[in-house]
């Protein structure tokens, strides 16, 4: 067993710190404060590679595998979780179009995500269909000769008011006595009449992320844009969310990572009772154990990545490596801003924002509970 990450790997992280550190500091407060976006860093981060990594060579993709993805979302993640995702997740579906597509799909929605000049998203969540996806999601696509005709209207989806086309889980089959076999991804260009997308704003953390509220009234699309096969929608959904729940795992880990570095660089310059907060034995432990916790949630990610790298998708392990890193995020910038105490509270100090980016790592890709939900499943089976 070889722990070791390869030279390419570990030029991969150094390119990745390199440009997020260069690139994310001087906007940081500004996209955080204005819940804004300069799709100019997006563009250049694609120029460097760091766009779509998992896309396939014949595609124009970089043909990086699932850990080098996590590599990259951690060192991203690590300066600050919102631009991360504003320019890593602009991919956000493609996973789903090169395992399922046609060619000519692959051809005509893929390249353009690698390059910068079109960004993707998916629409699972609604209003009333969350956690219960399968069976509570209402939004409809109905034939009609050679179109889809979609109704309906999703919530909380990333990159909504920001996507060139959208990957959307629809009902096409209301009638199947399989509510697993009820659904069908259909690829939706947001540029068609009757969808609209209104940009939700007062989020408590990630808010250089579009995150939107969709609708679709009679929306139509070619027959062709259908992804997969008509009814195999959920299994299309559970593949994508299976490989996004390790990448917000490392986004996990590259948060609670960013929570540690900055409490280090407090208590040793911070004096109290005559002494720098470094000497005492609580806050030690403190660091001790956000360290520990780090460490683990990294192996857990690298495990779960590695396992998909190989065609190996354990649901356990990515399970796990979702729940625990979420869970380990949230606790670690808890414990960042209370050692950092009223200072901690201030916006001028990082670990504020960090505490607030963190929760979301706890929810979206599936809650900590529905992760805790798979594993006991898979165990008790």
């Amino acid at each position: 067993m070889d722990f070791e990450l390869s030279k390419e790997q570990k030029d991969i992280i150094s390119a990745a710190r390199e440009f997020a550190e260069g690139e994310f500091p001087d906007r940081s407060e500004e996209f955080d404060r204005d819940e804004s976006f300069d799709e100019a860093i997006h563009k250049k981060a694609a120029e460097l590679g760091f766009v779509g990594t998992f896309i396939k060579e014949e595609y124009e993709g970089p043909n990086m595998g699932t850990l080098e993805y996590c590599l990259i979302f951690e060192e991203f993640a690590a300066v600050d979780p919102g631009i991360a995702v504003a320019i890593l997740i602009s991919s956000y579906g493609a996973e789903i179009v090169q395992q399922f597509g046609t060619e000519e799909q692959k051809k005509k929605y893929l390249p353009p995500i690698v390059s910068g000049d079109a960004v993707m998203g998916s629409a699972f969540t609604e209003p009333d269909a969350g956690s219960d996806l399968a069976g509570a999601t209402a939004t409809t696509a109905v034939k009609d000769g050679g179109e889809y005709i979609i109704n309906g209207s999703k919530m909380f989806i990333t990159n909504g008011d920001r996507a060139d086309y959208l990957i959307c889980f629809v009902v096409t089959n209301p009638d199947n006595p399989d509510i697993h076999r009820r659904h069908s991804m259909v690829m939706v260009e947001t540029d068609r009449p009757g969808f609209e997308a209104n940009h939700l704003t007062g989020k408590l953390g990630v808010r250089a992320s579009d995150t939107a509220e969709i609708a679709f009234n009679n929306v139509r699309v070619p027959v062709s844009n259908l992804v997969g096969r008509e009814g195999d929608g959920f299994a299309e959904a559970m593949y994508l969310f299976n490989l996004d729940r390790i990448i917000v795992a490392a986004q996990a880990v590259g948060t609670a990572r960013a929570a540690l570095a900055e409490s280090i660089k407090h208590v040793k310059k911070r004096v109290a009772f005559n002494s720098p907060l470094s000497s005492f034995q609580s806050i030690q432990f403190k660091i001790a154990d956000m360290f520990t916790m780090i460490e683990a949630g990294r192996n857990l990610v690298y495990h779960a990545a590695w396992k998909v790298d190989k065609g190996i998708f354990d649901h356990k392990i990515i399970a796990a490596a979702k729940s625990f890193c979420g869970q380990m995020a949230v606790k670690c910038t808890d414990m960042a801003l209370q050692m950092h105490g009223g200072y901690g509270y201030l916006a001028e100090y990082k670990v504020q924002k960090l505490y607030r980016d963190a929760k979301i790592t706890e929810i979206y890709e599936g809650t900590t509970e529905v992760e805790k939900i798979i594993m006991a499943r898979n165990l008790l089976k």
